[in-house]
């Protein structure tokens, strides 16, 4: 079995199956095409430029295509990259799948909605237990299979539930240190915060947006389900407006995409909580990929920072 295509080292030869989660066509200086691949197995993913492309390349080598690819790792400003040598598809003699290719979650979806579910049920306010458990049921099949974003965190099979259960876990332990938040808004604002994403975005594999993601995102989708949610299920009262706002509010910042600042406690902590598990996840995956003694390739999401893996850490 191969390794992993983000544990090859600069200098090293490849010679694999991979699969091409995007591919973006471009103009070269010299006035001839090309395409920018992202390549992916269960490891994660790889840039790589393909030079000189013809229309039959253009049309071969499309999202969610598997290829049997030979080439070089490169750096290339801090990240690596793959020079490509030879490129095909793959064909039905090589025995491969889909599945061998797509990263997921490290538990199973099982065992993330009865750690959900329970969250759930510990709710002690009907209202916001009723309309939580009913966005969940509407789209649980979308939401144990999605990614929690196209990049930066979380971005694989399972990622949205995997990043949910997280915080979950975090919001409880939170919570047992500051006894004054309410963990009824708490539990149903990690649950609620990205659920608009399985309509924001594609699907699980060569993940991409919708025209309702580029058009409304998330953060707007969700709003729009909870009120169309409080309104099938009869609930009027203040609990809607605050899980809207705990949904407006947990991006933080204007800049950061909130409409709206927190404004309540539990808002400002779901903020934190979501941006605490979001970078935890980026370093984690980055660290996991580099020796003790190295340094990370530059993580766009922390201020294009590298990462040090003390020589200590095992």
């Amino acid at each position: 079995m191969s390794k992993g295509i983000v544990y090859y080292e600069v200098g090293e030869h490849i010679e694999q199956f991979l699969l091409i989660k995007n591919a973006a066509k471009g103009i070269a200086s010299n006035g001839k095409p090309f395409l920018t691949l992202i390549f992916q197995d269960q490891s994660g993913e790889i840039e790589a430029k393909l030079w000189d492309v013809s229309d039959g390349d253009e049309k071969n080598f499309i999202p969610e295509t598997i290829v049997k690819v030979s080439g070089d790792i490169l750096n290339y400003r801090g990240r690596n990259q793959l020079r490509i040598r030879q490129i095909r598809p793959a064909s039905s003699s090589d025995s491969v799948k889909l599945s061998d290719f797509l990263e997921t979650a490290p538990l199973s979806t099982e065992e993330m909605m009865s750690k959900i579910t329970q969250y759930i049920f510990e709710m002690k306010n009907p209202n916001i237990q009723r309309i939580t458990r009913h966005l969940l049921k509407k789209h649980q099949e979308s939401f144990i299979e999605y990614p929690a974003a196209t990049k930066n965190h979380h971005e694989f099979v399972s990622g949205l539930a995997f990043h949910v259960v997280s915080m979950l876990d975090l919001a409880k332990a939170i919570a047992g240190l500051y006894p004054s938040l309410d963990t009824d808004l708490l539990y149903a604002g990690v649950i609620l915060h990205d659920l608009g994403k399985v309509i924001e975005l594609s699907g699980p594999i060569s993940t991409t947006y919708t025209v309702e993601g580029n058009l409304l995102g998330h953060i707007t989708i969700m709003v729009n389900e909870i009120g169309k949610a409080a309104e099938e299920l009869s609930i009027m009262g203040e609990e809607v407006i605050i899980l809207e706002h705990l949904v407006l509010s947990h991006h933080g910042k204007a800049e950061w995409g909130s409409p709206k600042p927190p404004l309540i406690k539990e808002a400002e902590i779901l903020h934190y909580i979501d941006n605490l598990d979001a970078k935890m996840n980026m370093l984690d995956r980055a660290l996991e990929r580099v020796k003790p003694g190295e340094f990370t390739e530059r993580v766009f999401a922390l201020e294009n920072r590298s990462f040090y893996k003390p020589i200590f850490h095992k």
